[in-house]
């Protein structure tokens, strides 16, 4: 495979600047390098880019851009690029745009016609999924989910019968919170990965049955410090399962209508079999 090594700056370039998630020593020299020439460097937090950009001996002109200013101080990039400066984008720790600041300003560069430069780096959720022992060749990134407990378990019942790994980012203080949830909406036993504080010293990858996972977090309070990645197996129906939508409709259904007549409508809305909703509904009765 022919190599490409382009050490020189391009003028009027915005480049993408992958920076370390824990470890100092996975950055890559093509990043130190970019680091090193270009004319500007737009942080997430100067100050945290400051202390990185000073372990590495590297004097640069830092430029603040966050989430509360990015649309504002897009144009000031914008005019400084058109006037052929260099610039590298970075966020506190790992890709920017991933739950970082940054769309909005390479939006800007691409319909400007500017060029922009994605250099490959660090990334929390490819660097836990490649670990999971979960399938890696079709997923899903979420993001955070939801702050408050009813948007969380909305957002997880859209997901629920996704079949694609999904990847989650979650905080230290809503982490019981959360698995509590998927324990709820996604069932006790889909399996879940948490890897937590990812390529640094206190890392650790651990999986289990969503419900198990829950248990063994709240035994150690430990287990919930740090940055959180959750890997989130995919759904997998079964041959005679019926789809949660399709349940959920009939139990509506249910409520207003003889049960013969709810399994037919839902059958009809959701397109499976009306005698296996008929039958399930049946079971729920003789069961209350």
């Amino acid at each position: 495979m022919k190599q490409h090594d382009q050490s020189e700056i391009s003028v009027g370039t915005l480049y993408i600047v992958p920076t370390p998630i824990g470890n100092l020593a996975d950055i890559t020299q093509r990043a130190l390098t970019v680091l090193t020439k270009v004319d500007l460097v737009a942080a997430e937090d100067t100050r945290h880019t400051g202390l990185l950009l000073q372990h590495f001996a590297i004097n640069a002109r830092l430029f603040s851009l966050h989430d509360h200013n990015e649309q504002q101080k897009a144009d000031v990039l914008i005019s400084k690029l058109q006037q052929g400066e260099s610039i590298a984008l970075v966020s506190d720790a790992g890709t920017p745009l991933i739950n970082d600041p940054g769309y909005h300003l390479v939006t800007r560069c691409r319909q400007a016609g500017l060029k922009v430069v994605p250099l490959p780096g660090a990334c929390a959720a490819i660097t836990a999924l490649s670990a999971s022992g979960l399938p890696s060749d079709r997923f899903c990134y979420e993001g955070f989910l939801p702050a408050k407990s009813k948007g969380r378990r909305d957002a997880l019942r859209a997901v629920v019968e996704e079949p694609r790994t999904l990847i989650f980012y979650e905080s230290t203080h809503r982490l019981l919170d959360c698995l509590a949830d998927m324990v709820s909406e996604l069932g006790e036993h889909r399996h879940v990965v948490l890897a937590r504080e990812i390529t640094k010293t206190w890392e650790s990858i651990h999986g289990a049955p969503v419900g198990e996972l829950l248990a063994w977090v709240q035994a150690d309070e430990n287990r919930r410090k740090g940055e959180m990645v959750l890997i989130v197996a995919g759904y997998q129906a079964q041959e005679e399962e019926l789809p949660v939508e399709a349940l959920r409709t009939l139990a509506l259904l249910q409520a207003e209508l003889p049960l013969k007549k709810a399994a037919a409508l839902a059958a009809e809305i959701h397109g499976v079999k009306k005698n296996a909703l008929y039958k399930h509904g049946l079971a729920q009765q003789q069961a209350n």
